[in-house]
């Protein structure tokens, strides 16, 4: 678990992300917080089920570079969006992320905030050199929480642009 000023970041166990899934108030309440309203975009399920919960589940892996972290605001102890690096570094010391705050929830600086805290947790461990993330080119406050935790635009692709921060 990770705790900011405002938030808590916490990792999702494989039973957690069944009941994340189910998008029923069922991991609220294994939490202990209020009710949220979220929408499972169909990308991100289709991560849960092809790639983060096979990860989760294989325990020759680090699940916590793995699994979704979900993001709660202390002050209403609600999820407020989730954050994860998906899958452990690669060769070269890299990690990918991603993240995603409920509509609500938006332009509050949540997630400058988390984004903020997850590379100062990628920054423990000594084989982490670098943080990669896309943003769709329509998205100017996806990309703006990137470049206020440092991230340089290195390239775009077909409705991208690719960032990274060196550690």
């Amino acid at each position: 678990m990770i705790s900011s000023e405002r938030l808590i970041l916490k990792p999702l166990s494989y039973d957690q992300l069944i009941k994340y899934i189910a998008n029923d108030n069922s991991l609220e309440r294994d939490l202990k917080l209020n009710p949220t309203t979220k929408v499972i975009s169909p990308e991100l399920r289709e991560a849960l089920e092809e790639t983060i919960l096979p990860n989760v589940a294989d325990t020759g892996k680090d699940h916590l570079f793995s699994t979704l972290w979900t993001i709660i605001l202390k002050s209403e102890s609600r999820m407020v969006g989730d954050i994860c690096f998906v899958g452990e570094p690669d060769e070269n010391g890299e990690l990918e992320l991603g993240y995603g705050t409920y509509e609500p929830f938006r332009g509050k600086g949540y997630m400058t905030e988390a984004v903020g805290c997850m590379i100062e947790w990628a920054k423990l461990h000594d084989h982490v050199t670098s943080i990669f993330a896309q943003t769709a080119k329509d998205n100017p406050a996806s990309f703006a929480v990137l470049e206020k935790n440092n991230f340089v635009k290195i390239g775009e692709g077909e409705g991208v642009f690719n960032w990274r921060l060196m550690l």
